[in-house]
């Protein structure tokens, strides 16, 4: 096995660390403070193409593996881990889901959009009684004549205003549970679709987080995504991709508080001395760059057997478990070492903290993850 990156990768973390360093940490603040989605920063990602990493190139994309996609994902989190998670929905929550359960003009409809920036995509599962148990979504589509119209609520949005093309969950046959759900294109533009409530949220502030209310809204027969009934299938492996997305933002914030906390270490003097210089701060630091060690090559481990074609549900799960544990505990640290200012929003500290626990959230909570680890590690199905 080889753990040494290839040139290629190594060109896109060097260009992509550079543009993160230089364009996004320093307004990274701002954009926390503002609650400001990053306009600007979007559009110049997907000029390097950071939207549709994945997406080959005759659809609009860049055409590059998911190792690629997961260092890019990783440089953007340790500046913004806002701006991360709008680029991870887009890549793997939607244009993903489309590139591989989408008909040809599907693909040829809406990819070239999503991977070069002209439009924004989210993904629409959870509803206000459906988080962790997907299965039991009320979100209903009506088929009439050539049309399917949808009614319900989906909540949590990521890029819920911005977005113009969301994947949508609705249960199209009668059948109870997963038996019974589809998914959909749904264009923002069509009638009886509308943005709700925005969220006011702890962290990631960056991206938007929104309801989605629909209401009759009418789409054509062929934006059924994937085959009828089978939507649940299309939402689960579709995760398996987004949790490897979360892990490397997790890692990225991991990595944001080895660093700042490293360079705080050897700033602040206490007692005489650098505290860098005490045994406490060096296992801290120790022990951070351990786990996040550990946590990156737990997700290339996903995504090598995600590119080979290889079963990856359980790895992705280990993956994202660990990296979300890591970040939220290398952030406990690192405000921690920096003390009192670690509580002030002088320091960085203090908004990695905030963004870190949503990591152990969101594409499945840490006991989602357990459960899926579990089920592979004893060979059950429940």
């Amino acid at each position: 096995m080889d753990f040494h990156l290839s040139e290629e990768h190594r060109l896109i973390q060097e260009t992509v660390r550079t543009f993160a360093s230089t364009e996004i940490l320093p307004i990274a603040a701002e954009l926390d403070q503002q609650a400001r989605f990053p306009k600007e920063i979007i559009q110049r990602a997907s000029e390097l193409g950071l939207l549709g990493m994945m997406v080959p190139p005759e659809y609009g994309g860049a055409g590059l593996d998911t190792i690629s996609y997961l260092i890019a994902i990783e440089e953007i989190a340790r500046a913004c881990a806002g701006t991360a998670v709008i680029l991870s929905v887009n890549n793997s929550l939607v244009c993903d889901p489309i590139l591989r359960y989408g008909t040809e003009a599907q693909k040829r409809r809406y990819l070239p959009d999503l991977a070069q920036g002209r439009k924004l995509g989210c993904y629409c599962l959870t509803e206000p009684e459906a988080g962790s148990d997907a299965a039991s979504i009320q979100t209903v589509a009506r088929e009439e004549g050539d049309e399917w119209v949808l009614t319900g609520t989906k909540i949590f949005v990521t890029n819920g205003v911005e977005a113009e093309i969301c994947i949508v969950y609705a249960r199209s046959e009668p059948e109870p549970g997963a038996r019974g759900i589809s998914a959909f294109i749904v264009e923002k533009d069509r009638p009886g679709i509308t943005v709700g409530k925005v969220e006011r949220k702890l962290g990631i502030k960056a991206s938007s987080t929104a309801e989605i209310h629909l209401e009759e809204c009418r789409i054509p027969k062929e934006n059924l995504l994937g085959r009828r009934g089978e939507g649940f299938r299309v939402a689960l492996s579709t995760l398996d991709g987004g949790r490897l997305g979360i892990a490397a933002q997790a890692v990225g914030i991991a990595r944001a508080c080895l660093e700042e906390s490293i360079a705080y270490a050897r700033e602040r003097r206490q007692f005489g001395q650098p505290i860098a210089s005490f045994q406490a701060i060096r296992w801290w630091i120790a022990d951070m760059a351990t786990r996040i060690e550990a946590a990156r090559l737990l997700m290339y481990r996903a995504a090598s057997l995600r590119d080979r074609g290889r079963p990856y549900t359980k790895e992705a799960s280990i993956a994202k478990l660990f990296a979300s544990e890591t970040a939220m505990w290398a952030a406990h640290k690192a405000v921690q070492i920096h003390g009192g200012y670690g509580y002030i929003q002088d320091y960085p500290a203090e908004r990695h903290f905030r963004d870190a626990k949503i990591t152990e959230i969101y594409e499945g909570t840490s006991e989602i993850q357990r459960l899926v680890i579990a089920r592979h590690v004893l060979g059950v199905r429940s």
